[in-house]
């Protein structure tokens, strides 16, 4: 049998079988996504340069997405 660590709270597991994996439990997979749908986690991007005015779009999307969450 393979085991592994669990990449959110670092129990050992076995990974033959193991519905959640590369998790240990149902509850370290939830924790996972909710950190990816939080915003914890991203994916690193290259910086693009934009223009002037793909920088005042989305100043306005960002202060209207701000208005709606108040």
């Amino acid at each position: 049998m393979r085991k592994i660590k669990c990449p959110e709270c670092g129990a050992e597991t076995i990974w033959e079988n193991n519905e959640y994996r590369p998790f240990c439990s149902e509850r370290c997979k939830l924790l996972d996504l909710g950190a990816w749908a939080s915003g914890e986690y991203g994916l690193p991007v290259e910086p693009t340069n934009l223009t002037e005015e793909e920088l005042a779009e989305l100043e306005k999307l960002s202060e209207a997405k701000a208005g709606n969450e108040r």
